[in-house]
């Protein structure tokens, strides 16, 4: 009976330890609101892409893709609008160019520490909300802003410790009834 209760204890112990575990593996806990899409997509592969100096060789990218852009020193790149953040011009940095069909609030969700900008019309756009997600890199960072369809706005990123980013771009579907 007794090695019985120890088999028992050791089983509860090592289920919950087990599912502790596994919980701590669980990538992005505590994100605000449902970041599933965001999720799924930064599972998938990247599509490679030169992130641009300037606007004129800034590549294009789509809403609901995964990309990973090489980035360039930051101190090469001639920005669209001064970026929202100083940032050390030791870092690197890029753009890309973005055309919606329509208008609503989208997100830019990023795997690594850097500043997100985007630009229409040559003004920054406003950040509508964002979230930086501790222990987690799928994403880490996602910035959501309200923009208007039917023209091109440049994405900006600035101030990355790393030479490359994965990124993907989604529409922001508001939760309230």
């Amino acid at each position: 009976m007794r090695a019985y209760r120890t088999f028992a204890a050791a089983c509860i112990l090592g289920g919950v330890s087990m599912g502790a575990a596994a919980l701590g593996a669980e990538p992005c806990l505590g994100a605000k609101g449902d970041i599933s899409r965001e999720s799924a997509l930064f599972d998938g592969s990247a599509a490679p892409l030169a992130a641009g100096k300037n606007v004129e060789s800034a590549p294009t990218i789509a809403v609901d893709r995964l990309y990973r852009l090489d980035l360039v020193p930051q101190d090469q790149v001639r920005f669209a609008a001064q970026p929202g953040r100083s940032t050390l011009s030791d870092g690197y940095a890029g753009l890309a160019t973005l055309t919606l069909d329509s208008a609503g609030a989208y997100r830019v969700a990023i795997d690594t520490p850097l500043w997100v900008d985007v630009v229409g019309n040559g003004e920054l756009s406003p950040v509508r909300d964002f979230q930086a997600l501790r222990g987690c890199e799928a994403p880490r960072k996602i910035v959501e802003f309200e923009l208007s369809g039917g023209r091109q706005f440049v994405l900006q990123l600035s101030g990355s410790g790393r030479p490359a980013v994965r990124l993907t771009i989604t529409r922001a579907f508001s939760t309230a009834p």
